[in-house]
């Protein structure tokens, strides 16, 4: 299993990135953003990666974080949804965006990614609605880690997720404060659609996500 490519851009394709480490070209596949965010061919990067095998198919997909890429491991273990829906899901919304969106049960949201129909998008909110507090908590991690799992030293990348410590940091304290996961979960979520409160920092956050709960208690 190759769970993560550290090497240099070779080129930048519509849908994949080459990167050759040791001497070996790797095709990784990988979501419109991510590929944005890799730096110009000749540079250093490093995304980690998932192996998609089939009997008629060997494929490397690539991500900015750890919790990009645990996202795709939950979406393609629904039935129905394979390497290319998943990548259009994480393309449009993002881990973040897909986790608020799991954690309010809007199908609409996820029905937004090319190719997904409105009963795959019901059966992925119904089937991953608990996963959400999980990978939401994965956020801190991997906003502070994105510079490393996309660059090498000394370059700064060009897009990363802004809101992701903000939410998984708001996350973590609503449940030390006694919150159950999901209902937290759902708070966070709520508090951020409604007018971008993560974009304020976690102090702004928790304070919105601590008023929806206070209304609901």
């Amino acid at each position: 299993m190759i769970g993560k490519i550290t090497g240099i851009i070779d080129y930048v394709a519509e849908d994949h990135a080459l990167i050759e480490a040791g001497g070996i070209g790797y095709i990784v596949h990988c979501a419109p953003s991510t590929l944005a965010a890799l730096p110009a061919p000749g540079e250093m990067a490093s995304l980690y990666t998932e192996m998609v095998v089939r009997e008629d198919l060997m494929q490397l997909v690539g991500f900015r974080t750890l919790a990009e890429r645990e996202w795709h491991r939950l979406l393609t273990s629904v039935q129905g949804v394979g390497a290319k829906a998943s990548l259009a899901i994480l393309g449009v919304l993002g881990p973040d965006g897909v986790s608020r969106a799991l954690a309010l049960g809007d199908a609409g949201a996820i029905r937004g990614a090319p190719g997904v129909g409105p009963k795959l998008a019901a059966r992925i909110v119904n089937e991953l609605n608990d996963k959400a507090p999980s990978v939401m908590a994965l956020g801190a991690q991997g906003q502070r880690e994105a510079a490393a799992a996309i660059l090498g030293s000394g370059t700064e990348p060009k897009a990363l997720p802004e809101d992701a410590a903000a939410t998984a940091d708001a996350l973590s304290a609503l449940v030390n404060l006694g919150y159950d996961r999901m209902q937290a979960a759902r708070a966070v979520a709520e508090a951020a659609e409604a007018d971008n409160s993560s974009a304020n920092g976690s102090g702004h956050l928790i304070k919105a996500a601590l008023k929806s709960l206070d209304r609901t208690l």
